[in-house]
């Protein structure tokens, strides 16, 4: 089942929601605009379908990148990055969230090699 959810810019409707990504239709009437704000933890991506969307992104000292995004065009915002997207026409594009996990993650608790190779140096076998 697929909600559309009402916005104060449009509508945005879930095409896809787990727990490690989330993809949104978004309809966005021209000059409507999100609020200002971040994601703690999610990655936000914009493409556009149709229309023009500018992702205004605040940098150090409240400086403000400034992207236009027309067709066939997509912005990626880090997380935890202040960002607001306003619709310069009426715009259709789709709204992406992930979450990136760390490459690094992982902790060896032994040496990989073959099973074989591993039971003569242990002498033995894990039960």
């Amino acid at each position: 089942m697929s909600i559309i959810e009402g916005k104060v810019w449009g509508t945005t409707r879930p095409l896809i929601q787990s727990s490690v990504i989330e993809v949104h239709l978004i309809n966005v009437h021209k000059n409507g605009c999100c609020s200002r704000h971040s994601h703690q933890s999610k990655i936000n991506a914009f493409y556009v379908i149709e229309g023009e969307l500018m992702i205004r992104r605040w940098k150090n000292y409240d400086m403000i990148d400034k992207t236009i995004l027309r067709k066939g065009d997509m912005s990626i915002v880090p997380a935890g990055e202040s960002h607001q997207f306003v619709a310069q026409e009426v715009t259709e594009a789709l709204e992406i969230y992930w979450a990136e996990l760390d490459s690094k993650d992982i902790v060896r608790e032994t040496v990989g090699g073959t099973f074989s190779a591993l039971q003569r140096i242990k002498g033995k076998t894990d039960s």
